[in-house]
């Protein structure tokens, strides 16, 4: 008589498409021939490790539902639940975090290679979902942050540039001399930070005053911000080290080293509770990494090219790969929104 299968944990506990997941219960053994199957809601997954008691699977493309089940011939296991991200756009080019406004629309870019002009630069989703064009003429944009007067805020880093963009897609130049304008972010007071990665954080006041806040080690690709609740600027900034660090710099610009063993670690964005989530790997698992306010690391999202994500208060993230858009709904709520 063959033993059901039985599903007591998978971690992390939620996936995008090329995802790894662990599903550890018992029964998974191979007998009469009859090797384990995965299934991500009706789509069947590449196993990719298979032992009694352990299973490692892929997020097959397409998978939806929030469910996995394991497959023993014709026996399956109860249903164990999952949080799937779904696929909302793709033939993008995002480079960092989308930027989503007060009215829960999601910005995200076509970034383009270094000094390519693309047919779309921005593109704005709808709560809907509807994917529409949005701003034609930036070369490279690269890093966005809604500000609170709900305008959302664009860097270049081929021109260094900061452009300012009205809800109604009316695009002006607000900053230049930027440097290789990357990630940008705004603290509560309004100030705006935009990180050059050849090794400059600038602070830029509301009314354009600019300010050197902080330096650091150059990046390789682009310096990634995000302010915790309590106002301080975290930052990571891939270079050619495979154990990355994350900084944390002071309102008073004093840099520390926040945690340190993150492969390529990009995007990020902080919930309510103040944890910190990163696009990263952590121990060769790439995903989106969960770090306390103790700096207890736990890879949370399995993925593949994820490079950014936004924390919606509604307990829903959006993800960026390097080519698409995905919706998460998950248990983390996100910071209120600017605008």
């Amino acid at each position: 008589m063959s033993t059901t299968p039985k599903i007591e944990r998978v971690k992390p506990g939620a996936g995008l498409p090329g995802g790894e997941i662990s599903i550890e219960g018992s029964g998974f053994g191979s007998r009469n021939h009859t090797r384990p199957q995965v299934q991500f809601g009706t789509s069947e997954a590449n196993v990719m490790l298979a032992a009694e008691n352990f299973l490692v699977a892929a997020v097959p493309e397409g998978a939806t539902g929030g469910a996995v089940r394991v497959l023993m011939g014709n026996i399956e296991s109860a249903p164990f639940p999952i949080a799937l991200g779904t696929l909302i756009a793709d033939n993008l080019h995002p480079v960092g975090n989308p930027a989503v406004d007060a009215d829960g629309n999601v910005f995200i870019t076509f970034s383009g290679q270094r000094g390519q002009k693309v047919p779309v630069s921005l593109y704005r989703v709808t709560p809907n979902h509807a994917v529409k064009p949005f701003i034609t003429e930036l070369m490279n944009p690269t890093g966005l942050a809604v500000g609170n007067d709900g305008y959302l805020f664009v860097s270049c880093r081929h021109e260094g540039t900061i452009h300012r963009i009205s809800p109604d897609g009316r695009s002006m130049q607000w900053i230049e001399g930027m440097g290789t304008a990357t990630g940008i972010a705004f603290d509560r007071a309004g100030n705006l930070y935009v990180g050059d990665r050849s090794g400059t954080i600038f602070k830029i006041g509301p009314d354009r005053e600019i300010f050197v806040f902080a330096t650091l080690e150059p990046s390789l690709a682009a310096y990634h911000l995000a302010f915790s609740p309590s106002g301080e600027l975290f930052v990571t900034g891939p270079t050619t080290s495979s154990f990355e660090r994350v900084y944390r710099i002071s309102p008073a610009g004093e840099v520390s080293v926040f945690f340190r063993g993150l492969g390529r670690p990009q995007g990020l964005a902080f919930d309510r509770q103040g944890n910190l989530y990163v696009a990263a790997s952590l121990a060769g698992k790439r995903g989106i990494v969960r770090l306390t306010p103790q700096a207890e690391p736990e890879l949370v999202v399995g993925g593949s090219n994820i490079v950014g994500l936004a924390l919606l208060p509604t307990r829903r993230a959006m993800i960026t790969t390097n080519n698409a858009l995905y919706n998460l709904d998950w248990e983390v709520e996100g910071l209120p929104l600017n605008g």
